[in-house]
């Protein structure tokens, strides 16, 4: 399994200091993470997309490319670009141009993203959500497959007459994965393309989404694609328990209170966050010991490929940010690799979901 992190380089108050730091700071402080992240062993490093003041990254690839030169083998991806109100020639351009930074190891993860704000500031109708996704990604995915490209144009892009797109890439497929939130038809697309799919668990019980897994992997290999999957989730790595949950509660309930009063959410109690911190909750939030047996039993659950924690949720001490990372790398992500290496007989990921039609409508790409 492929254990990493991802970020959205939030700039909350500190919770310690009741202060915000500056834009360059908070800067320094994610390329400080991504190096370390490298060095104790971790796979990937992700960067999402927001164009809001609690964020810093609006441009993954820009800081995936500073972060490429001082890192050697980490793979670097978005985590996501939000596609819809991107170009999609723009986006494999940039990717393929981090792709030669980093000596092959960009990848890129693309979705609707979860906030609004990027489709009013580049001009979009949100009533198009999904048919700009659905566009865009058709061209994203033509542009991959050749270096001259014809495309007929649609609604939302331009007629393209067999012109070259360039830089190519170092690979010669880039990755391209498409991260769910918890839709059928998201993921049954997904599966007939033939993509990744990157599924985000942030809230309810795991076992929950098992049947979208399953339609996931019976779309691919209908479509005779091998299926790969990775699990993205909350989480933070402290030496103990106590310290961990105590260190993560603050500023993960300033954050997500902020959210939830855009969204119409109650505030989070700590009993909450208590409840999702346990072994079949959504938070992966304790000590080694209790977030590898729960990497293990979502593995159980899931048979995925890839593991992602997105490790602040909210601003944080550094030096604790910095203490996670390094206990991610060398005291869980050795273990659970060991341990799902000796697992026999492997989870067979050609499983009938003849249970899943009765958890979700029929989906439809």
């Amino acid at each position: 399994m492929e254990i990493g992190i991802y970020s959205f380089g939030e700039r909350t108050l500190d919770p310690e200091t009741g202060q915000l730091i500056s834009p360059a700071e908070r800067m320094r402080r994610l390329l400080e993470e991504i190096e370390l992240a490298d060095q104790v062993g971790l796979d990937v490093f992700g960067l999402g997309e927001h164009h809001r003041p609690d964020y810093i990254v609006s441009a993954p690839a820009v800081v995936l490319a500073a972060a490429a030169v001082r890192t050697r083998r980490i793979r670097l991806t978005s985590a996501v670009n939000v596609l819809s109100s991107d170009d999609p020639i723009r986006v494999f351009q940039q990717f393929a141009t981090l792709d030669l930074v980093s000596g092959g190891r960009a990848e890129i993860m693309v979705g609707r993203g979860s906030f609004i704000e990027s489709f009013p500031l580049f001009g979009y109708d949100l009533n198009d959500y999904e048919a700009l996704f659905e566009e865009k990604l058709a061209l994203l995915l033509r542009l991959r497959e050749s270096e001259h490209v014809t495309w007929p144009g649609g609604r939302f892009t331009r007629p393209i007459p067999g012109m070259g797109v360039y830089p190519r890439p170092m690979q010669s497929v880039l990755p391209i994965w498409i991260a769910v939130g918890g839709t059928p038809a998201s993921a049954v697309r997904a599966g007939r393309l033939g993509l990744p799919m990157a599924l985000a668990i942030i809230g309810g019980l795991p076992e929950r989404f098992k049947p979208l897994v399953a339609l996931y992997r019976q779309a691919a290999h209908q479509a005779g694609h091998v299926p790969k999957l990775s699990i993205n989730a909350h989480g933070f790595l402290a030496d103990t328990s106590q310290e961990a949950r105590d260190t993560a509660f603050p500023a993960y309930k300033l954050q997500m209170d902020r959210i939830g009063r855009e969204r119409g959410w109650p505030p989070l109690t700590r009993i909450q966050f208590e409840a999702s911190c346990t072994l079949r909750g959504a938070y992966f939030v304790g000590s080694p010991q209790e977030v590898l047996e729960k990497i293990l039993f979502q593995h159980e659950l899931f048979g995925h490929d890839r593991f992602l924690m997105q490790l602040t949720v909210g601003t944080l001490p550094h030096r604790k940010v910095l203490r996670a990372i390094e206990l991610l790398g060398t005291a869980v992500a050795p273990v659970v690799r060991r341990e799902i290496h000796r697992k026999q007989p492997p989870i067979q990921h050609h499983e009938r979901v003849a249970d899943a039609s009765t958890a979700f409508p029929p989906a439809s790409s």
